[in-house]
Order: structure tokens, then C-alpha cells, then sequence
């Protein structure tokens, strides 16, 4: 007589991995619509005026946006009530341009570099004073192709 015996019958099912793909890409896709790709919070308010003359630029990733407008109402205590240059997610002063446009170069390949794209968002109610005096700082920091961006004229 053998004290060890082999228990047959008794094994548990396997689990189904079946419907597993399915799972994975149903919320791939769930989390590919949820997900909201920030470009940058505007500290500054743009009403951006309307031309009919407009056409698209073909690459973003190419395209730096300066927006100039007043501060909004949650910083007007800081900046006040006069229009101001925002570069990205920050508020800045013109001598701030140059860095601004070699910190996206250095992302951007040699190649694609002289396709590089400065585009005003400029408030209608802006002086022209404050965008030639960028437009200037974009010129000494070697940026010649500027854009203005505006809506399309509703007919």
C-alpha cells in the first residue's frame, strides 16, 4: 500500500482569455477620446479679429503662438489692465522673445528648422505699438516667417 496517491479528476478549469484583446482596446479607445490634449492655458484675453483672406498652416508642431491681449480677470492684480505678451503658459517681457523661439528650436530637427512659424494671436483691441515691438524682437532673434491669426468673415 502506497501512502502517497495521485488525486485525478479534482484539477480547477482554465480561465478564458478570450474576450482579453477585447478588453485591452475597448479601453485603449475609451482613454484615446477622454484624454484632452492641452496646448496652453491663455492668461490673457484674445478676441482674435475676423479677415477673408486666411489660409491654414499645414504643420502645428512647426508653429510658435505669442498671444498678446489684457490680463484676464484673475490676473489683473498682478499684471494690470494694459496689454501683455504671453509665451506659452507664462507671461513675459519682450527681451524674453528670443529665448522663447531658441527653446523651440532645439525640439524641432535641422532640418524642419527654417519652417518655423511665429503666429500672433493679437486682441483686436491691441495698439499696434506692442506688435511691432515683437514683430521687432522676432526679427533680431531671426525669425522672418510671422503670421497673424484670425477667424474667417461670416457672409
Amino acid at each position: 500500500m502506497s501512502k502517497f496517491q495521485k488525486k485525478r479528476g479534482k484539477s480547477s478549469p482554465e480561465i478564458s482569455t478570450a474576450s482579453l484583446p477585447d478588453i485591452i482596446f475597448m479601453l485603449l479607445f475609451f482613454f484615446m477620446v477622454v484624454t484632452v490634449l492641452r496646448d496652453s492655458s491663455l492668461k490673457v484675453e484674445v478676441v482674435v479679429p475676423q479677415a477673408t483672406e486666411l489660409t491654414k498652416l499645414e504643420k502645428k508642431s512647426l508653429v510658435n503662438y505669442l498671444y498678446m491681449g489684457t490680463p484676464k480677470d484673475a490676473e489683473k492684480a498682478i499684471y494690470g489692465t494694459k496689454p501683455r505678451l504671453q509665451l506659452g503658459d507664462k507671461i513675459a517681457d519682450l527681451d524674453q522673445i528670443p529665448l522663447f523661439i531658441a527653446q523651440h528650436r532645439e525640439k524641432v530637427p535641422e532640418a524642419q528648422q527654417p519652417q518655423i512659424t511665429s503666429s500672433l494671436r493679437v486682441d483686436g483691441e491691441v495698439t499696434m505699438g506692442i506688435v511691432t515691438d515683437v514683430k521687432t524682437q522676432l526679427r533680431k532673434s531671426g525669425q522672418l516667417k510671422v503670421n497673424y491669426s484670425a477667424k474667417p468673415r461670416p457672409e
